[in-house]
């Protein structure tokens, strides 16, 4: 029986396209979906868009549009960029769905009735930018922090969730892992929030109408983050029933960058206790890209769109520049200087050049009427295969493109060592081993590029005369073994798969 795989992105918020921060979130959730499903584990992958609230309301009535028609319109942006991306979600869950809203109000009904969600009133500072309210501890010499602006004194008739309730349970699970936050600092950073105790917390709104009904005030909407984290059951055609749990739930990753981790390992544990559901198996966190050491900002002009990527260097190149980008869970520093030194250096001169100039010896080697001959030199390649695997069973997302490329670098010193085009020229009977041993690893090779590079993948394989669709239905175990490489390969030229920047 196979494993279960759950991964999820964060829905992705519309007040704007697509960045390379939501891209690098979801390029990374992909990679990791994809190495399961090669894996043979049974699995899910699911993102979306977050359509409700305050400041899409608001926009929408800038541009003199309906809320809705706004959404779909936002909504699309991001389908068509994940679709550009080669992204392979499993499904695509929007909040203004009809379906997730009415799970939602199923289960808020539930917590209203368990006295989970009581009447009272919230005061406090708000960002409407973060739909969030902000304690002065919060603030940076009075703003917030990431939208440099001074947080609205807000007071107001609200159902407030009952958070306190769940404060204990949930920081124990955190200490034991059963709740596990990765990387460590960031665990540490979420324990001495709760130091004090989680505080209840408003859970409706006033001042919009653009959300979820509350099914017993229809004065109130929802707030917008219950609403949000519900797409995580609703993902997987949850109706909002407590205690019955979907078959893929509890999710195995939620992957999400830093500024939302606050939220995910407060509030949405605790909605899950208050409905009687398992939470969620880790919660893993990645930092932020700054270009050129500055923060993207519309303002400095520094934005970077996935469309851009896309343009310069290509799908699989640039899924495979932000994998690379930086240690995943930590920040990185990009500019299109040093994407275009790694383009280079990693794709063109690296794996481009490995690929087509063996495939050219292995013709000539034809030419002269010697062949492949297979060997069974797999230790390095099984070695090379339980690094690997560890590493993306790990999150270690730039480590194991960091092994893959080690195994590019030892090929290419083979090639320089044995000079097979010499022994070609003298019939030598050896090259045909070393010339197997080359092609054998290439196709190691395209197949640890399969999770980061799929086309790339593919274009390897048809040019080592496999057929890429039959072979990914083979089994992990049958795949990674040595001599899948016939003697008789009807290997062809291949275009050039990364052109020179």
């Amino acid at each position: 029986m196979s494993n279960k795989f759950y991964i999820t992105t964060p829905i992705y918020y519309i007040n704007a396209k697509p960045h390379i921060g939501s891209a690098y979130t979801t390029i990374a959730a992909d990679v990791l979906a994809r190495f399961h499903r090669m894996i043979g584990d049974d699995t899910f992958f699911l993102t979306g868009t977050d359509e409700h609230g305050e400041k899409n309301e608001a926009i929408a009535k800038k541009e003199n549009i309906d809320p809705q028609e706004y959404s779909d319109k936002m909504s699309a942006e991001f389908e068509l960029t994940w679709d550009s991306l080669n992204i392979s979600n499993d499904n695509f869950i929007r909040t203004t769905n009809k379906k997730h809203k009415q799970a939602v109000q199923k289960a808020l009904q539930y917590m209203y009735d368990k006295g989970y969600i009581y009447k009272g009133e919230h005061s406090g500072l708000y960002c409407p930018g973060c739909e969030q309210y902000k304690t002065e501890k919060d603030l940076d010499k009075g703003l917030c922090p990431d939208h440099k602006t001074k947080p609205k004194v807000v007071s107001e008739e609200s159902y407030m969730f009952k958070m306190s309730a769940f404060s204990n349970k949930i920081k124990k699970a955190i200490e034991k892992d059963e709740l596990l936050i990765t990387p460590k600092s960031k665990k540490k950073e979420i324990l001495s929030f709760y130091k004090d105790g989680l505080k209840d917390i408003s859970f409706s709104r006033t001042n919009t109408t653009w959300g979820v009904e509350l099914p017993w005030d229809k004065k109130q909407v929802s707030y917008v983050w219950p609403d949000a984290f519900l797409n995580y059951l609703t993902g997987l055609d949850w109706s909002g029933t407590a205690g019955k749990a979907p078959k893929m739930w509890p999710a195995n990753v939620h992957l999400m960058s830093k500024d939302i981790l606050r939220v995910h390992a407060t509030i949405w544990p605790a909605m899950l206790l208050a409905l009687d559901l398992p939470l969620p198996k880790e919660l893993f966190i990645h930092g932020f890209f700054l270009v050129d050491g500055h923060k993207m900002s519309k303002s400095i002009g520094n934005v970077i769109s996935p469309d851009e990527l896309i343009k310069k260097y290509g799908v699989d190149g640039s899924r495979y520049l932000l994998m690379s980008a930086t240690p995943f869970g930590h920040d990185g520093d990009i500019s299109f200087q040093k994407f275009d030194e790694k383009y280079n250096a990693d794709l063109a001169n690296g794996l481009g050049n490995l690929v087509a100039r063996s495939l050219t010896l292995t013709l000539k080697l034809f030419d002269a009427g010697l062949k492949l001959k297979k060997t069974d030199d797999s230790q390095e390649i099984d070695k090379a295969w339980k690094s690997y695997s560890n590493k993306l069973e790990n999150i270690e997302i730039d480590k194991a493109l960091k092994m893959v490329n080690e195994q590019i670098q030892y090929l290419d010193g083979l090639i320089t060592k044995t000079k097979p085009w010499e022994l070609i020229k003298t019939k030598s009977a050896k090259v045909e081993k070393i010339m197997y041993n080359i092609l054998e690893t290439i196709y190691h090779i395209s197949l640890m590029l399969l999770p980061f590079m799929p086309e790339t993948s593919d274009k390897i394989l048809e040019s080592l005369g496999i057929d890429p669709t039959k072979e990914k239905k083979k089994n992990f175990k049958d795949l990674t073994k040595w001599g899948r490489l016939s003697e008789k390969a009807k290997v062809k030229k291949i275009d050039i798969l990364f052109p020179r920047i």
